[in-house]
């Protein structure tokens, strides 16, 4: 079960999240017809690690705000603003901490907004973002004729695409650039918890089973793996350490959802050149153990936002 991605945000960040995903498969146990995944013996192999923290000016192998809304929208979800973070809250955030992760958070709810033709709200997130930008000292990220730009193209939704994915990449690239990698790392993980929070809310009290947005929510269990891994890459920082022990509060949560997959084979077409590796994947997910993650991700999601 792998997330489909649109591919209008730049390429490398889609593939590499591919070549992330494809490379967990095929590090399972090739001896077995099946293999079972389990947050403790997760088959992620720390050399896509080494190559993922060369790669300074990507956001890693995560899927950015956009790409988390883009997600969410696909599976079939409807526009719910109450559900984001009021942008009135964003005169309430004064260290790096909380302004990184609201930043991230913001630029999650900007993009949901857009991609619902939230014109109003679209505009009101992106300048509570650039608020959270100013006070980070991320220059030009997101000025005035950001906004201004977005005003101008309320009714062309791929330019709106455009402007938002520019902006979170190029706050991304200033904190990387300027010896600032930790926060850019808080900044997705804001981001990818809001995506989380926005997701299983609107799950609600529906039926998980055949669940097109549970099945988006269960893909996270590898970037949860992932995050685990970036923020351990910054264990000394003081906010990094913090976030570290909330964010473990997870595990548990994940853990429980059993994920198997069949052992890989090569698939080539008959009328073409090309060869898919194909697996089937089957998930184990119980009523109670997606309340609890949609709990926990609910719990972390409002210490973010206070």
């Amino acid at each position: 079960m792998s997330a489909k991605l649109v591919n209008r945000i730049p390429i490398i960040i889609f593939a590499t999240l591919m070549f992330a995903i494809l490379f967990v498969q095929c590090t399972c146990d090739r001896t077995k017809k099946s293999n079972e995944v389990t947050i403790e013996d997760f088959a992620v192999d720390d050399n896509i690690f080494d190559d993922i923290s060369k790669a300074k000016k990507i956001f890693y192998s995560l899927p950015s705000p956009l790409e988390t809304a883009m997600l969410i929208k696909s599976a079939g979800a409807e526009y719910n603003e109450q559900l984001l973070n009021p942008v009135e809250n964003a005169d309430n955030y004064t260290t790096n901490k909380k302004m990184a992760l609201n930043l991230g958070i913001y630029t999650t709810d900007l993009s949901f907004a857009s991609l619902f033709d939230q014109s109003q709200a679209t505009i009101s997130y992106m300048s509570a973002a650039k608020k959270m930008a100013d006070g980070l000292d991320i220059l030009d990220a997101i000025d005035n004729n950001t906004i201004k730009e977005l005003e101008e193209n309320m009714n062309n939704r791929n330019k709106i695409m455009d402007i938002i994915s520019e902006t979170f990449l190029s706050s991304s690239s200033y904190l990387k650039e300027n010896n600032r990698p930790e926060i850019a790392t808080i900044v997705l993980i804001g981001g990818w918890i809001e995506g989380l929070y926005i997701a299983t809310r609107l799950v609600g009290n529906e039926s998980i089973e055949n669940n097109k947005l549970v099945d988006r929510i269960v893909d996270q269990k590898l970037s949860y793996e992932i995050l685990l891994k970036l923020l351990d890459e910054y264990k000394n920082h003081e906010d990094i350490i913090a976030l570290s022990d909330q964010m473990g509060d997870l595990k548990k949560a994940f853990g429980n959802i059993i994920i198997k997959s069949t052992e890989i084979e090569a698939v080539s077409e008959e009328n073409s050149n090309v060869t898919t590796l194909k697996s089937q994947t089957e998930v184990t997910l119980t009523k109670e153990t997606f309340e609890e993650l949609a709990e926990t991700v609910k719990s972390l999601r409002n210490d973010f936002i206070i």
